[in-house]
């Protein structure tokens, strides 16, 4: 006679925890091996384990490395490098005029959408050119040098001169963090435009919540595009925890400020009083309150840390620099009294500075992805499948050898012509395509000339009135290492100077 059938539950009593560590270690094996077999870049240089995972460029992102872990891959491997399965790195010239040219069919990838995660999309998260194109149209009229200059130039001097004289004081009470007022300048001029009112951060010495919150809330969206399960976190009933991982129901309510002073048409209005007024009298595009209160985040994002860690980085440079610091104290004291932005972007040595500042120290040095079109194409003599991420990142390009020489060193004299017939190193077409700190094409910054503008005043007033400045001894070359988790920051999050010879009364 045959045994009975042993019943469901005698079979799953026989079913030990190590028969299920080894059924997971099998699956996962098997997994592993069919991604390997049908990796789409398999054929690209790059690890061998870059074939089966994406978890290598994972890590490096949420640990703040994404660029450097990037960068020496290309060192390694040459231009064209498999990341992950579905991404790629690409440091060759010809292919990243082709992946950011005007009009590229190469389109962002939704890792933008997943960083935003707001409920609508910005002209920062768009996707489709035919939504991005008006958008960003009706933004332009706003950015404009001409428009900034006529409307909002008296207060970014007002503000940068006001931030100048708070590091001077501080520095003669013993040492000044330029690291905390340069994101203070940058947040009360972001916020200025976008709310058209003034957040008074820089006459208190302190950010306010809501720009603490939205600056922890980029950074918290970095890490949890990588590991969506962070998103739990917001049920911790932690104050630090909410505003990283929680921050989205306030920073809209908060940015609803921008809607009612763009509308109310009382007071000083704001830059999208100007975008509202556009839309009605010409009748291009559409932008509803909801849209408002987006690209007004979007403002003080892009326009805060960006600006506040170029403007830190700078400084820590050219005081380790005797020489170019007189020099640049020189040019700015001959400046007249009452300079105007037109006066400042006629100085050499000081747009000079700020191009260097921005090559090798612009913070937002990061991938910019992309994904392959329709039918895939070929970048750097290498077939990439369509639907493949392409990422470049402007700290490979602005460091490649074969563009700029000595390119480590920190040297503003790249930038001037030596003669009258002379052409600088940075001007020739290689360097003029690689050098993008703003990003590159249509998708580049908007906000590039006001960016420029609070570069300008801040340093020209800043070696004006801060003469015989110098570095403290808490800021050291390990105190301003990068820290890379989008944006760059210096790992410290402090950089302070004080007066040679002591405390100044």
């Amino acid at each position: 006679m045959e045994p009975p059938p042993e019943s469901q539950a005698s079979i799953f009593s026989k079913f030990r925890p190590d028969h299920f560590a080894i059924l997971v270690l099998s699956l996962t094996i098997l997994k592993l091996i069919f991604t390997a077999l049908t990796c789409p870049t398999r054929h690209l240089p790059g690890p061998w384990y870059t074939r089966f995972t994406h978890l290598r460029l994972k890590r490096a992102v949420v640990t703040g490395q994404r660029i450097f872990y990037i960068d020496n891959l290309h060192k390694k491997y040459g231009p064209i490098v498999r990341l992950s399965p579905h991404e790629v790195g690409v440091a060759d010239l010809s292919s990243f005029r082709e992946i950011h040219r005007i009009g590229t069919r190469y389109l962002k990838s939704d890792w933008y959408q997943r960083l935003a995660n707001f409920p609508k999309l910005g002209v920062f998260t768009m996707i489709d050119p035919r939504e991005h194109g008006p958008r960003r149209k009706l933004l332009s009229r706003s950015f404009s040098r001409t428009y900034l200059v006529e409307n909002w130039e008296s207060v970014v001097r007002k503000k940068a001169l006001l931030c100048v004289s708070k590091i001077r004081d501080d520095a003669g009470r013993g040492s000044a963090d330029v690291y905390n007022w340069w994101m203070l300048l940058a947040s009360d001029v972001s916020a200025h435009l976008a709310f058209g009112e003034s957040f008074r951060m820089l006459e208190s010495g302190h950010s306010t919540q809501f720009i603490r919150v939205l600056k922890k809330l980029t950074m918290g969206a970095g890490i949890m595009v990588e590991m969506p399960l962070l998103r739990l976190l917001r049920f911790i009933p932690i104050s630090a925890v909410q505003e990283m991982f929680n921050a989205n129901d306030y920073i809209l309510k908060g940015a609803g400020r921008a809607v009612e002073m763009a509308r109310s048409r009382t007071g000083e209005a704001n830059i999208f009083a100007k975008v509202i007024d556009d839309c009605e009298k010409e009748g291009e595009g559409h932008i509803d309150d909801m849209d408002v209160r987006i690209e007004a985040m979007n403002v003080i994002i892009a326009g805060t840390d960006t600006t506040g860690v170029t403007l830190t980085y700078l400084t820590w440079a050219v005081l380790q620099r005797p020489a170019l610091q007189r020099a640049l104290e020189e040019e700015t004291a001959a400046l007249p009294e009452g300079f105007t932005e037109n006066d400042l972007i006629n100085l050499p040595l000081l747009n000079a500075v700020i191009e260097e500042t921005l090559r090798l120290y612009g913070a937002a040095p990061s991938s910019l992805p992309r994904v392959v079109p329709e039918g895939g194409s070929v970048l750097g003599g290498y077939h990439i499948p369509q639907g493949t991420t392409v990422s470049t990142q402007a700290y490979t390009f602005h460091r490649d050898p074969y563009i700029w020489s000595d390119p480590l060193t920190f040297n503003p004299l790249r930038w001037i012509p030596t003669s009258a017939t002379a052409t600088a190193e940075a001007l020739t077409p290689d360097a003029k395509t690689a050098f993008h700190p703003f990003g590159a094409g249509a998708r580049s910054c908007v906000g590039i000339h006001l960016a420029r503008m609070e570069l300008r005043y801040a340093v020209a007033f800043f070696f004006r009135e801060c003469r015989s400045i110098r570095l403290a001894q808490s800021t050291t070359e390990e105190s301003m290492e990068f820290e890379n988790f989008f944006l760059i920051a210096p790992k410290a999050h402090r950089c302070e100077i004080t007066f040679r010879g002591g405390r100044r009364e």
